[in-house]
């Protein structure tokens, strides 16, 4: 066990009945950013609900030790006007967290602005393991260094986006749709659930032939026209858009009907698990089909977390500089 530190409770040695009401009172006597760590010779989970429940969202919870013979946890108070960061914003920040998300099936992308507790809560998972794994991401070495997306310009991104994601869409939808279409007419009879895919993709195709067009034609070269202005090589013109603000509600829209599309084929398809009887096609329909939804949650990552609020952030500096 480590050295205690000096803002140390070791709960064994409290009467039960005192623990509980001894560690509120230590954390209502912290000042906010400093810390509580709390000894225990069990997991004290309940203490966390309790004490999300009765001071609400301001605090953090880490454990620094995990059993089997103590635990040790460091509980923070949160500087007020700190809110916790919503799951778009940790994935902009570190896509490999994203990951983390993904394992769980929480939507970062078109759900992307709700807080891990919130995402949590509807999903019913443990939200203190699913910060732990955040956590521990942290202290993740990877071979690969993360494309640093966050920290590119916005008209580079808009071309990544467009040259990397677009492209991609654009190559793999054809075969998706001949493959469905295929896989239902000759697996139909005895699977029933793959005509409402055909159905789904031939749905996500048209969505996204079209919104992609939109975004190319409009949208995101008047993102590339406030960056030329923001960067003084040229003004921006005025625009039947409006406002960026607009155009991007419309995209973010269309963002969640395709993504719940996606994720109805994923329930359909039970995961895209195989029957026995599935043929070579089947097996590369449901392949392409999983890669094609891991693509797009990053696309869509990209556009609704980064590309689009940065945007709309730029807009004003602008128009109140």
């Amino acid at each position: 066990m480590e050295t205690l530190e000096e803002n140390t409770l070791n709960v064994t040695l409290l009467e039960p009945r005192q623990k509980h009401p001894t560690i509120f009172v230590r954390y209502d006597e912290l000042k906010e950013g400093k810390n509580l760590i709390i000894l225990n010779d069990h997991d004290p989970k309940p203490l966390y609900y309790q004490l999300l429940g009765e001071r609400g969202n301001a605090f953090v919870w880490e454990y620094l030790e995990e059993g089997p013979e103590w635990w040790k946890v460091r509980i923070t108070k949160r500087v007020k006007g700190e809110n916790d960061e919503t799951l778009g914003e940790i994935a902009a920040k570190d896509l490999r967290k994203a990951q983390i998300f993904k394992k769980h099936g929480m939507d970062f992308c078109c759900g992307g602005k709700k807080t891990v507790k919130q995402a949590c809560a509807e999903k019913g998972l443990d939200v203190t393991l699913i910060e732990q794994e955040l956590q521990q991401a942290d202290k993740m070495v990877t071979s690969t260094r993360p494309l640093p997306y966050n920290e590119w310009s916005l008209d580079f991104l808009a071309d990544y986006i467009l040259n990397t994601h677009h492209t991609y869409v654009k190559k793999s939808l054809p075969d998706l749709r001949s493959y469905s279409a295929k896989v239902a007419k000759v697996h139909g009879e005895h699977h029933p659930e793959l005509l409402p895919i055909h159905q789904l993709v031939e749905a996500v195709n048209a969505e996204l032939t079209a919104h992609m067009m939109k975004e190319e034609r409009v949208l995101f070269p008047y993102i590339k026209e406030i960056v030329a202005s923001k960067n003084n090589i040229s003004t921006v013109q005025p625009s039947s858009l409006g406002s960026v603000q607009g155009p991007i509600n419309m995209m973010e829209m269309e963002h969640e009907l395709v993504g719940k599309n996606m994720e109805e084929i994923r329930t359909l398809s039970a995961n895209y698990s195989l029957p026995h009887d599935a043929c070579a096609s089947y097996s590369l329909l449901y392949r392409m089909l999983e890669e094609f939804e891991d693509d797009l949650h990053t696309h869509i990552h990209l556009e609704n977390n980064i590309l689009f609020p940065k945007a709309i952030e730029l807009e004003k500096e602008l128009i109140n500089a």
